[in-house]
């Protein structure tokens, strides 16, 4: 079969265990991706696909960090959104 593409980030979910139901979320893009620039528009899309995506699908009581990727610059942002969502669900599970 065809193989999945790397996703254009990192999804890290870490359980706090502080009895907080909270769900964080950080994001990391580092200079290797590219310019400033560069790295806030990805962080810019960061922000919005967590806004979308983690009040239904995020880990109650986690911290959710996302690191960008070189390969994350320029996909289609539905795209990114797609592979978020796939990510969550297998972290949920």
């Amino acid at each position: 079969g065809r193989r999945a593409p790397m996703p254009g980030f990192i999804l890290l979910v870490r359980d706090r265990a502080d009895g907080s139901p909270l769900k964080r979320v950080g994001y990391t893009v580092s200079k290797k991706v590219g310019n400033a620039v560069t790295r806030n528009r990805m962080k810019r899309r960061f922000r919005a696909l967590a806004r979308e995506l983690l009040p239904q699908a995020g880990v109650a009581g986690a911290d959710h960090i996302l690191i960008g990727r070189q390969s994350g610059i320029e996909r289609p942002f539905n795209q990114l959104r797609d592979e978020l969502a796939r990510a969550l669900t297998k972290v949920s599970r």
